[in-house]
């Protein structure tokens, strides 16, 4: 997000880029923690970006990010918020791509992501003891474990399963009506690529996949510079975007969600 930010700034772009709530040190700025499908934070910034600088908006989610930005455009339909959205890397199947998490070859990120999940947990519970126990968090083994522990019954979804199934962004991909670009990489560890051959994305014209042979996730280098090249590719592609809707290639705001 940091250097996709930065290679925006110097093209032209006003950038405003968006942590989830919770995340990147503003835990003490909410309650409540994020969650996959999270949109209501990125529609009130963007309205307000909209609001302040009248220029065409366009959202990039790189992650989590990915399935939040999809998930939005599709709810939002034929609304006029965003001109645009391209999700990095995105896990548009929840529940799937927790299953990959959790594969022995990921053993690794698995253990890291989920000790700073419950570590978070420990911090919020000291200002709201109330709404964060940490009774039987040592139990949790998984993010799969976590998610059906913590953040499915603090949004009111119940269970880890129909928090996942109602926020995959793959069942809000049909009503997308704006400009898409997904960019994936065939050998992703934590997002199948065979979620992408789902009739929801192969079927809407509106989506651009790109997809790479290798690349992992989040992990598209270059032997050349730039270095990160995804960063160039969703630029020039943002720019034809705009060329296409105004007639020129007059920048805009992006808001970069992760």
């Amino acid at each position: 997000m940091r250097s996709f930010s930065q290679a925006a700034l110097e093209s032209g772009f006003g950038v405003h880029r968006l942590n989830l709530r919770t995340c990147g040190g503003t835990e003490a700025l909410s309650e409540t923690m994020y969650h996959s499908g999270l949109t209501s934070d990125t529609v009130y910034v963007s309205e307000r970006v909209r609001e302040q600088y009248r220029q065409p908006v366009l959202a990039i989610g790189f992650s989590l990010g990915g399935n939040v930005v999809l998930k939005l455009a599709g709810e939002l339909g034929h609304t006029s918020l965003l001109s645009g959205v391209c999700a990095v890397s995105p896990p548009i199947d929840l529940a799937r791509c927790v299953r990959a998490i959790g594969e022995r070859a990921n053993l690794l990120y698995a253990r890291r992501f989920l000790d700073r999940l419950k570590q978070r947990i420990i911090r919020k519970s000291a200002s709201s003891p109330d709404r964060y126990s940490t009774d039987g968090l040592r139990a949790v083994k998984s993010i799969w474990d976590f998610d059906d522990r913590y953040t499915a019954p603090l949004f009111g979804f119940g269970t880890a399963e129909n928090y996942y199934r109602t926020q995959s962004s793959q069942h809000f991909i049909p009503d997308i009506r704006i400009p898409t670009l997904i960019v994936t990489a065939k050998d992703d560890p934590l997002v199948p690529f065979g979620l992408f051959d789902h009739a929801s994305v192969k079927d809407n014209p509106v989506i651009t996949l790109a997809a790479t042979k290798h690349g992992g996730h989040l992990g598209f280098l270059a032997r050349r510079g730039p270095r990160f090249w995804v960063e160039q590719f969703v630029l020039h592609w943002v720019d034809n975007v705009l060329h296409e809707q105004s007639g020129k290639g007059t920048h805009s705001d992006l808001a970069a969600a992760g």
